[in-house]
């Protein structure tokens, strides 16, 4: 079903704001299945984006900044979900020993086992997401949103 007809929109919109209304309702819909499946584990999209960049980190710490620049979608709280995880006994914070004002975040033993089974999860979740793409469409979508992106970061 269209975007129009979703949103209820009966006027005509230019292609550009049909797109961007198309991508960004996706988005959400993407972004709220995939919060459906990790709820019953108690993290967010945003804090399994996180335990996924600690894990390939290969036990190697990282600073604060270098998973800021690694998430998906960039935040400024990503301070707050590194001390959630901590809670939880998933990461580590130690303070970094070349400079006392940073602090060098890890991933645990626990947290491993922890992504390890919900990444199951949230593979299953995303095959589902695009069963309905061939493997051509899926790699002409990827293409095409890389596209976009080029013109968005700019």
């Amino acid at each position: 079903m269209g975007i129009k007809k979703i949103l209820k929109i009966n006027a005509n919109l230019p292609i550009s704001k049909e797109v961007v209304i198309s991508i960004i309702h996706t988005t959400c819909l993407v972004n709220s299945k995939l919060n459906d499946v990790l709820k019953p584990y108690g993290v967010s999209l945003q804090q399994f984006n996180v335990l996924r960049i600690l894990r390939g980190q290969n036990q190697n710490p990282v600073t604060l900044s270098t998973v800021q620049e690694r998430m998906i979608a960039k935040m400024s709280n990503t301070t707050r979900l590194v001390d959630k995880l901590a809670k939880k006994g998933y990461v580590e914070k130690k303070i970094n020993k070349d400079n006392r004002r940073k602090i060098d975040i890890s991933i645990t033993n626990e947290g491993l086992l922890f992504l390890e089974e919900i990444s199951k999860l949230i593979d299953s979740t995303e095959k589902d997401i695009i069963s309905s793409l061939t493997k051509d469409e899926a790699y002409n979508m990827i293409r095409l949103l890389d596209k976009i992106r080029l013109i968005a970061n700019k």
